[in-house]
């Protein structure tokens, strides 16, 4: 197999040459001309029945040639024969949850913690109709009911950096499908379908894009599994809009430099945080004791961009110093931004659940962008001093 680094540049760009481009083109239509009747008829059935092509697009909600290279794309750096994208992230997340529980009659999950806080918030809303179970990795295989439709695991997890062991997982859920949220690490560094899962989920707003400027998700699944996301997804009307597919493509041919560059340097922040005086605990995959299950290596091929850490004072103080890294939510882009997740990303989990899974108020998230490593580590250490200082005066005072 060609190298991740040769498939990213290429993946989904096979019909270029046809075209007589070199550049990826752009379609905006919202409607297309039939040569007759019958053929926009039978389109439009194949289009409805999942089919990821026909003999014509027919309107804009339905398909569109610019997405369908994006989806070509991501689901061969998944090694997955489809791929279905969506507005955004957790649009793709309703859509498969819907095709595998409520289509199917099968409408319980089991869901590992930790999770995207949006994710975990939808499962327990109530919104689709679904009973989840939330249990750990070990608790999977007795938590499988007769009616599970779907397990639900992400890895690295959001925001703790926990590790999953796919094989184990798989196995546990048997026949159950396994959903496995692979934004933190992409293609780059783990194809969850390679041990087993049925189902691999990007919210491609993240690294896929790179850049901060386009939103998406995507999911990644054999082909039958595929064409029951994309008849929902034509029924719903959730395509990704063809403009945002562009991006999305577009950032996939440097994926791989940016993840590795921003690896680099997250791995050595990640040590320096380490056995900083305000700094309590760092989650990072790659520091020792962050990997029982021998997952590095085996399964993940790298411990990625995104590390947290804890601070022995409320971290708010320390988030206002900063100057470099752009306080925000969202993670991925080629500029470094940190968070507390407490706050935002998992602020609609109950208290109870967000402390069971290690998100404390004090826990900071931190997506490395590729900014010199010595300005970062220059920007955090000063903002750190900032609560060693509040620290002191407390004690003193």
């Amino acid at each position: 197999m060609r190298s991740i680094h040769t498939r990213a540049v290429h993946a989904g760009r096979d019909e270029l040459t046809a075209l007589g481009v070199h550049a990826l083109p752009i379609d905006l239509s919202t409607t297309y001309p039939l040569t007759d009747a019958d053929s926009g008829e039978r389109a439009l059935l194949e289009l409805a029945e999942g089919a990821p092509a026909a003999g014509s697009p027919v309107y804009g909600r339905l398909i569109n040639p610019t997405v369908s290279r994006f989806e070509r794309a991501l689901a061969e750096l998944e090694g997955l024969p489809d791929a279905v994208a969506f507005g955004s992230g957790m649009a793709a997340l309703v859509a498969t949850v819907q095709a595998a529980c409520l289509v199917t009659g099968r409408r319980h999950v089991v869901a590992l913690r930790p999770l995207y806080g949006g994710t975990d918030h939808l499962l327990t809303s109530g919104i689709l109709g679904v009973e989840v179970t939330f249990a750990d990795a070990g608790e999977v295989a007795a938590a499988i009911r007769q009616d599970t439709g779907l397990v639900i695991a992400e890895t690295p997890a959001n925001p703790t950096l926990d590790l999953v062991d796919l094989d184990a997982l798989v196995a546990a859920a048997g026949k159950v499908p396994v959903l496995v949220d692979n934004t933190f690490a992409t293609p780059v560094l783990q194809n969850p379908a390679a041990h087993g899962a049925t189902y691999v989920l990007h919210s491609a707003t993240k690294y896929l894009g790179g850049h901060g400027d386009a939103m998406g998700g995507i999911v990644a699944a054999p082909a039958e599994q595929a064409a029951a996301i994309r008849s929902l997804r034509i029924a719903t009307g959730a395509l990704l809009h063809p403009m945002s597919a562009y991006l999305l493509h577009r950032g996939l041919a440097t994926l791989p430099l940016r993840v590795e560059a921003a690896q680099r340097t997250a791995a050595e922040l990640a040590a320096r945080l380490s056995v900083h005086p305000a700094v309590s605990a760092v989650h990072y995959p790659g520091l020792a004791g962050s990997d029982p299950h021998g997952v590095l290596g085996r399964q993940l091929r790298g411990p990625g961009a995104v590390l947290s850490f804890e601070t022995f004072e409320e971290s708010d103080a320390m988030l206002a110093e900063l100057r470099l890294f752009t306080h925000a939510v969202s993670l991925g882009s080629v500029d470094s931004l940190v968070e507390r997740p407490a706050a935002l990303t998992h602020r609609l989990v109950p208290d109870a659940d967000r402390l069971a899974c290690g998100i404390s108020p004090k826990l900071v998230r931190v997506s490395v962008g590729l900014e010199d490593v010595e300005d970062l580590w220059s920007d955090l250490d000063a903002a750190l001093e900032v609560l060693i200082r509040i620290n002191v005066i407390r004690i003193t005072s």
